[in-house]
Formats: structure tokens, C-alpha cells, sequence
């Protein structure tokens, strides 16, 4: 597979790199629709359903993969895997999402596909919920995505072309008993991605929210309770990893993951009495 000559692999790992950023383009372009050849930034890589689209862009081949992720060691193995970049930071931290961009186009010179899939949760009941894990959650599953779109969209503009790929949560869409922070935060991303996309029209930039379900990854481990239910049976993340690659293909704005959770969504919205009756009783 074909890479631009940057460092890849555990024992080069990269540091910020300050570079000017573009302004915006001048004119509106056409629709814009990413394929193979481009440089793509995943964040959230080093597990999970980030660990999975940058396994599933490598497959491909043509990508030059620049990977980010809080935890450096699990970054660097995934990134060898695949000859990726790895730039292992906290993007909850000031100013890191810009330090990210202005390496990623010091590298490449260019940034076409950018997939924001970094998120935590918490299980339980709000009432007993740490203070510093509300801070956590809505920094890095809302506060970290936001600032780091608003770093990588001045430089896709101006080149009329790329597409943001946000990963949410069904928790977002009809909210889950337990997870009111990260439901809320998933919420949010939710209502970003929509209003976003109307300002983008005719920039030729796209942006994409998969939605997933629930997801077989250490994330449940780590929100401090284990996943119990017997239905709906978790997905493995190379599924949603598929997903979001037909996503990026086909240039959709919208993806559900798997795709049934589009109608407890539907549901809620058009009948949303009749949608908390049948949660309270059934889950």
C-alpha cells in the first residue's frame, strides 16, 4: 500500500507541527464525494470502532492514515499494523485539535477525510454521578469534536472538497436509562451534525453521523458496567467500521448501525408519549 513519506509505527511517533491554515474557498462547489488516494485523520483509533475504520481504510489502500488517540501504546500497535501516523493526544486539552490539523497538513498537505470517533461513558444513576466524569464526558465525547471540526474545516473548504464523519450514539437519538450524560452529549453531536450540514451546502465538504447501537469494544468495561442485556446483541465494530466507509463512499448523510434503530428513532419523534410507555415497560 502507497504512503506519503511520513513516520509510522511505535518507535516515530509524531509531535505538533504549527503550520498555517487556509482561509475559506470563494465560490460554492459542486457536491463532493471522497473515494481512495486522500489523507484521512481517525481519531479515537486506538481501540474500538476507531481502531476498526482505520483498519477498514487501510484495506482499501490509497489512504494515508494519520491516527489519534489518548492511550500511546494501543495507538502505536494499531498505527504499525497498517503504516499509519500515530499522534497519540488528549484532544479535551486547549487548543489540540488545531495543533492536530496544522500537523496533518505539514505531513500531507491536505486533509480529505476526517472520522471523529473518540467518546466515554458512565453507567448509573445521574444523582450519583462524579462531577469530574460529567466534565469527562461532555469534553470528549461533545467539547473535543467540536473544537476539532472548527480546526479541520477552514483547510477542506478551501479546497472545496473532503468529508467529517461524526460517530454518535442511539442514546442520542431516544436517550437511555443510566447514561443521561452521554445520552445528552450524543444529543448534542446529533443536533451539530444536522445544523452543520446546512452550512456546508455548495462548499463541496460533507459531513456524515453514524449511529450506532450498542458496539462489542472495551467501552462498556471502561463506563464501569459491563453490557448484560440479552437484546439488542451487540455488533462488532467492523461492522460499524463498514458502515461508515459506505457512508464516505456514497457521500450519506445519516447512517444507523445496524440499520433497525432508525425505527425506535422514528418512533420517538412522531409519537413520543407512546415511545416512553413502551420504554419504561420493555427497556
Amino acid at each position: 500500500m502507497s504512503h506519503a513519506p511520513v513516520p509510522a509505527g511505535p518507535s516515530k511517533r509524531a509531535g505538533p507541527v504549527a503550520t498555517s491554515v487556509p482561509g475559506a474557498g470563494p465560490a460554492p462547489r459542486p457536491p463532493h464525494r471522497t473515494g481512495p488516494g486522500g489523507t484521512a485523520l481517525v481519531t479515537g483509533a486506538s481501540s474500538g470502532i476507531g481502531a476498526g475504520v482505520a483498519r477498514r481504510l487501510a484495506a482499501e489502500g490509497g489512504w494515508r492514515l494519520v491516527l489519534n488517540g489518548r492511550d500511546a501504546t494501543r495507538l502505536e500497535q494499531v498505527a504499525d499494523q497498517i503504516d499509519a501516523l500515530a499522534v497519540p493526544a488528549d484532544l479535551t486539552r486547549p487548543g489540540a485539535g488545531r495543533l492536530l490539523t496544522d500537523l496533518v497538513l505539514d505531513h500531507a498537505g491536505r486533509l480529505d477525510l476526517v472520522v471523529a470517533s473518540a467518546g466515554v461513558g458512565w453507567a448509573g444513576d445521574f444523582t450519583g454521578m462524579p462531577h469530574a466524569r460529567i466534565d469527562e464526558i461532555v469534553g470528549v465525547d461533545l467539547l473535543a469534536t467540536l473544537h476539532l471540526v472548527r480546526a479541520v474545516l477552514p483547510p477542506m473548504v478551501a479546497a472545496g472538497s473532503g468529508r467529517i464523519v461524526l460517530i454518535g450514539s442511539v442514546a442520542g437519538s431516544v436517550g437511555v436509562r443510566g447514561e443521561a450524560v452521554y445520552s445528552a452529549a450524543k444529543a448534542a453531536l446529533a443536533a451539530f451534525a444536522d445544523a452543520l450540514r446546512y452550512e456546508l451546502r455548495g462548499t463541496g465538504v460533507g459531513l456524515t453521523h453514524v449511529i450506532p447501537g450498542v458496539v462489542d469494544t472495551p467501552f462498556f468495561e471502561r463506563r464501569g458496567a459491563p453490557y448484560t442485556r440479552i437484546w439488542p446483541r451487540p455488533v462488532p465494530p467492523e461492522r460499524v467500521a463498514d458502515a461508515v466507509w459506505t457512508a464516505v463512499r456514497h457521500g450519506k448523510d445519516e447512517v444507523y448501525v445496524p440499520g433497525w434503530l432508525r425505527c425506535p428513532a422514528l418512533v420517538r419523534g412522531a409519537a413520543p408519549g407512546l415511545y416512553r410507555r413502551l420504554a419504561a415497560r420493555f427497556g
